[in-house]
């Protein structure tokens, strides 16, 4: 939610800076460049970190280990990639 905000606010500005740098305004390219800035690096940050559910055979484990979260309070199923040492840790089923 708070990213989808600020996509919008960043195109927006972005768009304003364009289009008054357009109409001859040379004080609005800041405007435009930082919201094209911001616009990208929320499109990059959601491409890089993307959901990291996995699908079967991609090399994480299973774990035995369970536990109750104490924020949301949900049991939480443990998921080991023995590559890298990576934890990983999932709503039970």
């Amino acid at each position: 939610m708070l990213r989808r905000l600020l996509l919008i606010v960043a195109l927006a500005v972005g768009a304003v800076g364009l289009g008054a740098r357009l109409a001859g305004h040379r004080d609005a390219t800041p405007l435009a460049i930082w919201g094209g800035m911001i616009a990208a690096a929320v499109l990059v940050e959601r491409w890089r970190y993307k959901d990291r559910r996995t699908e079967d055979g991609d090399g994480w484990q299973k774990t035995d280990e369970r536990f109750i979260d104490p924020e949301s309070g949900q049991a939480m199923q443990v998921f080991y990639d023995p590559h890298s040492g990576e934890r990983r840790y999932e709503p039970a089923d």
